[in-house]
C-alpha cells in the first residue's frame, strides 16, 4: 500500500487521469441510462469508455483521437461476431482465438494497433461476460458509441491533460524477421495458451469460462519474455485473489444495491487508473472488486463464483506460464540485453545533441532524446522485473539488476540535466565540453561493442590542443554542463562490470 501513494507521479499525472477516468467513465454510463438502454448495454458502454481512456496511448493528441475514432471499426464487427455466435460453441470457440491471433498481432502497428486490438477482443469478452444475445445487439451498438463520444469529449475537450502534459510515446517493439518478430511471436503464444485456457476453463464452468482466456491474454499484454510474462501471471493471480477476498467482504453485503454499489465502482475505476502504472497486483485487486460489483447488479454474485474466478485465473496463469516456456520461448536475458542498449543509445544521441547545442548549432535537441531515456528506462524496469522480483532465488543477479537500474536511473538524471543545460541560451562551449562529450560517447559504445574506444583520449588530447583558450567566463558557463558529463563517465565506468557476464552467471547481461 505505501508503495501506491509514495511512488513518484510528476505533474500529479496519474492522480489527474485516474480522476478524469471516473468523469468520463461515469458520463458515459449516465448517458446510456438516461438513453433509456438495459443494465446490460450500460454496463458495455461503460467498459467501452475504459477501454478507450486506458488503451489508447499514442505520441500526439491528433493520433489519440484517431485511434479512439477507429475502435468501432475494430470493436463492433467483433461484437456482432460474439452475439450470433454465443449459442454455437464451436463456432465461438473458434472465432476467439482468431480474435486473439489477430489482436495480438496487431501490435506491430505500435499503440494504435495495441489498443484495436485490446478493444476487438474485449468486446468479444464483454458479450460472455453479460450473456448478450443478438437481439440486443442495437442498444449496445447505441451504448458504446455514447460511452466513446463521452469519453472523447471529457479527454480531448472538457480535460485535456495531454495538451499541458505530452504524453512520451511509447517504444517501439524490438525488432525481428517472421517468428523472431515479437508481436508474431507473442500472437502464436498467446493463441496457443487460449486454446488451452478455453477447453480447461469449460471444463470447470460451462458459462464462466472466459475469465480463463481473459487471464491468459492480459498477461501476454506488455511483456516481451519468458520472466516477464512468469512474473506478470503471478501478480495477476495475487491481486485476483486478494481482489476476491475483498469483493466477499464489500461486495456480497450489498446484494446488487444501485447506489452504493456505483459508488464502489467509481473507487474501483480511480484505483484501476492511479495504481496501474506502479503496480500489477494493485490494478488487479481493484479489476476484481470491480467485477465482483457488476456481477452483483447482475444479481449472480455469490461465494462460489467467486471462488471459481479465482479458479479461472489460476487455470489463465497456467498456460500462459507454459505457452511462453514452451512455445517460441525467448529467454529474460536476451531481452534486457535489448532494451538496456536502447537506453544506451538514447543516453549517446542525448549527448551528441547537447554537445551540437553547446557549439551553437540552433536545431540541436537534446530533449527529446532525454524524454525517450525516461520511456526506455520504464520498458527496462518491466524486462528485469523478474530478476529483481522478491521471489527471485537468484540473490547476486538480483543484487545486480538492481545496481544496473540505480545507475541508470543515475544516468536519466544527468542526461536530464545536461538538457536543462544545452537549453539555457547562455550556455557556453570549450573544447572541454566537446571532449568530454566524445568521452561519454566513447563509453557508451565501449558498453555496447564490448571494446574499449582507444582513440577517445587522442581525440580529448586534439580538441585541447587545437582549441584556443577560453575567456574567463566561460569556465563558470561550462561549469554545469561538465559536472553532468563528469557524472555520466562516472557511471558508465560503473555500468562495465554488471554488464559484462554470461547469462548464467550472477550478473545481468548475456
Amino acid at each position: 500500500m505505501k508503495r501506491i501513494f509514495v511512488a513518484p507521479d510528476p505533474g500529479r499525472l496519474r492522480l489527474r487521469n485516474a480522476t478524469r477516468a471516473v468523469l468520463g467513465i461515469g458520463l458515459a454510463v449516465a448517458a446510456a441510462e438516461l438513453a433509456g438502454l438495459s443494465l446490460t448495454a450500460s454496463i458495455t458502454g461503460g467498459l467501452a469508455a475504459l477501454l478507450a481512456l486506458f488503451t489508447v496511448t499514442d505520441g500526439t493528441v491528433r493520433a489519440q483521437r484517431v485511434t479512439t475514432a477507429l475502435l468501432p471499426a475494430a470493436g463492433f464487427p467483433v461484437l456482432a461476431l460474439a452475439t450470433v455466435l454465443r449459442d454455437l460453441p464451436l463456432g465461438r470457440d473458434a472465432a476467439f482465438l482468431a480474435v486473439v491471433f489477430c489482436g495480438v498481432y496487431a501490435r506491430r502497428w505500435g499503440p494504435r494497433g495495441h489498443a484495436l486490438g485490446i478493444f476487438a477482443f474485449m468486446q468479444f469478452f464483454v458479450v460472455q461476460f453479460l450473456h448478450a444475445a443478438p437481439a440486443q445487439l442495437p442498444e449496445l451498438y447505441l451504448a458504446a458509441g455514447i460511452a466513446l463520444v463521452a469519453a472523447g469529449a471529457v479527454r480531448f475537450v472538457l480535460w485535456p491533460i495531454e495538451r499541458r502534459t505530452p504524453p512520451a510515446a511509447a517504444p517501439a517493439p524490438l525488432p525481428g524477421r517472421g517468428l523472431a518478430r515479437p508481436t508474431t511471436r507473442q500472437a502464436f503464444q498467446t493463441t496457443v495458451a487460449c486454446a488451452f485456457a478455453l477447453a480447461v476453463g469449460q471444463v470447470l464452468s460451462e458459462e464462466r469460462w472466459y475469465w480463463a482466456v481473459g487471464t491468459t491474454w492480459w498477461i501476454f499484454v506488455n511483456t516481451a519474455s519468458r520472466g516477464e510474462t512468469l512474473v506478470r501471471g503471478f501478480r495477476r493471480v495475487l491481486g485476483t485473489v486478494v481482489g476476491i477476498l475483498a469483493g466477499l467482504v464489500v461486495a456480497l453485503p450489498l446484494h446488487g444495491a444501485p447506489a452504493p454499489t456505483a459508488a464502489l465502482v467509481a473507487v474501483c475505476v480511480f484505483g484501476i487508473f492511479y495504481t496501474a502504472p506502479v503496480s500489477y497486483s494493485w490494478m488487479m485487486l481493484a479489476v476484481t472488486v470491480m467485477a465482483g460489483l457488476l456481477y452483483g447488479l447482475l444479481g449472480v454474485l455469490t461465494p462460489g463464483l467467486l471462488v471459481l474466478r479465482a479458479a479461472e485465473t489460476g487455470v489463465g496463469a497456467l498456460f500462459a506460464a507454459l505457452a511462453v516456456t514452451f512455445v517460441l520461448p525467448v529467454t529474460t536475458h536476451a531481452t534486457n540485453d535489448a532494451w538496456i542498449q536502447r537506453a544506451l543509445l538514447a543516453v549517446r544521441r542525448c549527448t551528441a545533441e547537447a554537445a551540437e547545442r553547446l557549439a551553437g548549432s540552433p536545431t540541436a535537441d537534446p530533449a527529446p532524446h532525454a524524454a525517450e531515456l525516461e520511456v526506455l528506462l520504464g520498458r527496462v524496469r518491466l524486462a528485469l522485473a523478474p530478476l529483481v522480483h522478491p521471489l527471485s532465488p537468484f540473490r547476486d543477479r538480483k543484487a545486480r539488476a538492481r545496481q544496473v537500474l540505480a545507475l541508470l536511473d543515475d544516468c536519466a538524471r544527468e542526461v536530464r540535466g545536461l538538457a536543462a543545460v544545452a537549453a539555457d541560451p547562455d550556455a557556453s562551449h570549450d573544447a572541454r565540453l566537446a571532449a568530454a562529450c566524445w568521452r561519454v560517447e566513447a563509453a557508451v559504445e565501449a558498453l555496447l561493442t564490448r571494446e574499449r574506444a582507444r582513440d577517445a583520449a587522442d581525440r580529448e588530447t586534439a580538441a585541447e590542443t587545437a582549441a584556443p583558450a577560453p575567456a574567463a567566463s566561460e569556465p563558470l558557463r561550462a561549469a554545469p554542463a561538465l559536472a553532468h558529463l563528469h557524472g555520466l563517465e562516472r557511471l558508465l565506468a560503473e555500468l562495465d562490470g554488471p554488464l559484462r557476464t554470461a547469462p548464467r552467471s550472477p550478473l545481468v547481461r548475456s
